[in-house]
């Protein structure tokens, strides 16, 4: 069975890779069920951190796995929030607790870890 690819997904990776310049565009997309606190609370820190690290760079889809539980499949979504990081690549998911500002910024990418951070300073 191959999986399967909708032209809102092709559209949006290609127009990523078209504008990726030096810095790149980021492609995420959120899976959340409906808005709960922790759905909100997601949704707010990644909205924070992409306006304040990637403003202009960046697509963000939130998909509520109620409501599209074919991008759940698609995506092989276990748990929720998951945030999954497209491109740059390689793609990455981020699962369950994402309110730890710092260890989301390490994984997209945005900030050095451990000691690669404190040798930046």
């Amino acid at each position: 069975m191959e999986p399967r690819e909708s032209s809102s997904d092709t559209e949006a990776f290609e127009r990523a890779l078209d504008g990726a310049g030096p810095e790149g565009v980021y492609v995420l997309r959120l899976f959340v069920s409906g808005m709960t606190p922790r759905s909100a609370q997601a949704l707010a820190m990644i909205k924070s951190i992409c306006e304040e690290r990637l403003a202009g760079r960046y697509e963000l889809e939130v998909v509520d796995v109620y409501q599209r539980p074919d991008l759940v499949a698609d995506d092989q979504i276990v748990a929720v929030p998951t945030l999954v990081k497209r491109l740059p690549e390689p793609l990455r998911r981020y699962i369950g607790d994402l309110s730890d500002r710092d260890q989301m910024l390490v994984g997209l990418g945005l900030q050095p870890r451990g000691r690669d951070a404190e040798r930046a300073e």
